[in-house]
């Protein structure tokens, strides 16, 4: 795919224009991607919605991939907004201090974040279905290399460095990020499959209380298993692959008795 293209303006009220014309192109095109899906979504239509002609779409991003992958690092950028500040918080904790409770609060506030991105993300359908297209691995990988190298990957990494230290263990053993997946799978079921889980509560909706309920409950539960592992002696390292055995004793005892 094509670097995007940024618009080549002369002064600094054409920039600004520019700038406007740009992202409101962006916001149609999520919008559309997430609707639709990359193949279906088309130029013509992306520019129709933005309101602007298809050449202007051209002359900022070249091509449709030019506008997805500009897509993706609007929306890397805007999620790097949130989480950046936590994430620089938590490495300056991991760095100064061996507190099990400091490191759990640490975590504790982490996943707030990712909660409040995660529930701010579910009042707006279509670009929700854009992360949910990009996950379901149909649409270009460009997406998910922009989201994960700038997003994803900071986050989890010092989500694991938490576990890990609070727990013993290293950050990259297998047992690590299937606690931090554990822990974060108690709200993402909110997000992703929202329609199921109101309807277990018999919720209409999830308002401000509701969700504060969610959060609190999930913050208890994830102080408690952090104290618990952390109790817990270190697990022994992850079971590398098996080497194939030699057959049992009693078949070549039969075999060689056969031929007597």
């Amino acid at each position: 795919m094509t670097e995007t293209k940024r618009p080549r303006r002369s002064t600094e009220g054409g920039y600004a224009r520019g700038e406007e014309t740009r992202l409101r192109i962006i916001q149609a095109a999520i919008e559309l991607f997430g609707e639709h899906g990359f193949l279906a979504a088309s130029t013509r239509d992306i520019a129709a919605k933005a309101g602007v002609n298809a050449p202007a779409l051209q002359y900022y991003f070249e091509n449709k991939e030019g506008v997805y992958r500009a897509c993706a690092e609007h929306l890397a950028d805007e999620a790097w907004k949130k989480f950046e500040p936590v994430v620089r918080n938590t490495a300056q904790t991991l760095e100064s201090t061996d507190d099990v409770s400091v490191l759990i609060e640490a975590f504790v506030d982490l996943q707030g974040v990712m909660m409040d991105k995660a529930f701010e993300t579910s009042k707006a359908p279509t670009l929700k279905l854009f992360f949910v297209r990009e996950q379901g691995g149909q649409e270009p990988p460009i997406a998910t290399e922009i989201i994960q190298q700038r997003v994803r990957r900071p986050m989890n990494s010092v989500a694991t460095k938490l576990i890990g230290k609070i727990c013993g263990m290293p950050p990259d053993d297998p047992l690590t990020i299937m606690r931090l997946v554990s822990l974060h799978g108690q709200f993402m079921l909110f997000h992703t499959a929202p329609r199921s889980i109101l309807l277990l509560f018999g919720w209409a909706s999830l308002d401000a209380e509701k969700i504060e309920f969610v959060k609190q409950t999930v913050f208890s539960n994830t102080r408690a298993l952090l104290r618990m592992w952390a109790a817990q002696p270190p697990a022994a390292p992850a079971p590398s692959k098996p080497t194939p055995s030699a057959p049992p004793a009693r078949k070549r005892t039969a075999r060689v008795s056969a031929k007597r």
